[in-house]
């Protein structure tokens, strides 16, 4: 099992910056696979909304990807040391508010969140205009 546990939401004013954590613990991380071998991603949803891919990590070894609308602003990394999955999110606008949640997967589609097999419970961001 693997249980993950997001951070670092916050209120913040159009323009601000944010960095969202995710924290990956688990009997798998000391019995079998290890963090850095999961594909790590980053999902949102907005009242009202259907959950929206935000960045995936690492998915087949290829990199990172992201939805269209934060590129260009927002930045996943992950420290594989301390099992942790970063989400750097600069130039915030209002309709970045939403619920941000971190996944853990193994095969699929990077953007589909039915590929993923763990998630966190999600922190809140809220930006005001």
């Amino acid at each position: 099992q693997v249980q993950l546990v997001e951070s670092g939401g916050g209120l913040v004013q159009a323009g601000d910056s944010l960095r969202l954590s995710c924290a990956a613990s688990g009997r798998t991380f000391s019995t079998g696979r290890a963090f850095s071998s999961y594909a790590m991603g980053w999902f949102r949803q907005a009242p009202g909304k259907e959950r929206e891919f935000v960045a995936a990590d690492r998915w087949f070894a290829r990199g990172t990807y992201y939805g269209d609308s934060v590129k260009g602003r927002f930045t996943i990394s992950r420290d594989n040391a301390k099992n942790t999955l970063y989400l750097q999110m600069n130039s915030l606008k209002p309709e970045d508010t939403a619920v941000y949640y971190c996944a853990a997967g193994s095969s699929g589609s990077a953007y589909d969140s039915t590929s993923y097999d763990y998630w966190g419970r999600g922190t809140q961001v809220t930006v005001s205009s």
